[in-house]
């Protein structure tokens, strides 16, 4: 069983590339896969292993970046290894935004909703509800009544934030939180005083709010080869398309447009002969290694 550790902070970091260093060789010497990103203006990070060794990088990273605790910790277990290796990144932002945010900003916000007051907030009426996410994430599953800015790149998300009336009391959320703390501030500085956040995001609420309560519709996208999970963070339905790279349900699967390793209806129509060529003798190649009890350079899921 792998554990999967998320998490992020906004804390004014320095010494970027020590830090990389540092930790792309604890990763490796504590047998731990996933992705840490560096920023000047905190960390952000999914990774998994081994409970011990997941601990042994979390406190280094408390130890190291000074940090008492994350802005937000979602945690969650897997059969198979999520991850194909392990990165460390240093980045300008946490998340492309064009700002960058200072802790005394976030610390005056103090907008955060937990999970189990969430719904009563969504049932307002005059709540106006932005799920954060790419579009594609959007589809896989969101909350009841939620818009999507239909932005692909989240640097432009603020283009759409300025359509939106400041007198209006804004519900927002993500994935684990961390989209959401960027456009909060941005949001105050636009002078919307009523901006609430879902604390932890998407990944928090499903793991603490049952089913039969809530009021999250589909399943929740994630950035590994779980490719989505359900409530309990329990391992989703869809599946990855080798062709787009875009999630695929089980319907998709169902159409003659979808070939396994090859297409789907999302991008079957627009693959040219030569990719589709091409990706069909990288999955010849998937099932061979596959039959040897190997793992071919290109396998991409292992669920």
């Amino acid at each position: 069983m792998f554990h999967i550790f998320a998490f992020y902070k906004f804390n004014k970091l320095s010494g970027l590339k020590k830090l990389k260093k540092n930790f792309q060789e604890k990763l490796i010497k504590n047998h731990v896969r996933g992705t840490i990103i560096f920023s000047k203006e905190g960390i952000n990070g999914t990774i998994s292993g081994k409970k011990n060794s997941l601990q042994i990088i979390k406190n280094a990273l408390k130890s190291t970046c000074k940090i008492k605790e994350f802005d937000s910790e979602n945690n969650s277990v897997s059969k198979f290894q999520p991850f194909h290796r392990g990165k460390v990144k240093i980045k300008k932002e946490v998340v492309p935004m064009g700002t960058q945010v200072l802790p005394s900003q976030k610390l005056n916000l103090n907008n955060y909703v937990e999970p189990k007051n969430w719904n009563a907030l969504l049932r307002e009426k005059d709540t106006k509800i932005i799920d954060t996410r790419k579009p594609f994430e959007y589809e896989v599953g969101t909350f009841k009544g939620a818009k999507n800015p239909n932005v692909n790149h989240f640097r432009n998300f603020p283009k759409y934030l300025k359509k939106i009336n400041n007198r209006n009391k804004i519900a927002i959320f993500c994935t684990g939180g961390v989209r959401c703390e960027k456009a909060s501030i941005y949001l105050a500085k636009k002078g919307f005083k009523k901006v609430f956040q879902l604390k932890g995001g998407i990944l928090n609420y499903l793991n603490k709010i049952n089913k039969k309560q809530s009021l999250w519709k589909g399943e929740c996208y994630v950035f590994d080869n779980r490719v989505s999970v359900k409530h309990k963070l329990k391992v989703g339905t869809y599946s990855m398309c080798s062709g787009c790279r875009k999630p695929v349900s089980v319907k998709e699967k169902k159409s003659k447009k979808y070939v396994k390793g090859i297409s789907c209806p999302k991008c079957h129509d627009y693959l040219t002969d030569s990719q589709k060529s091409r990706f069909a003798m990288r999955q010849k190649q998937i099932l061979i290694a596959k039959k040897l009890g190997k793992k071919h350079i290109f396998q991409k899921e292992f669920h």
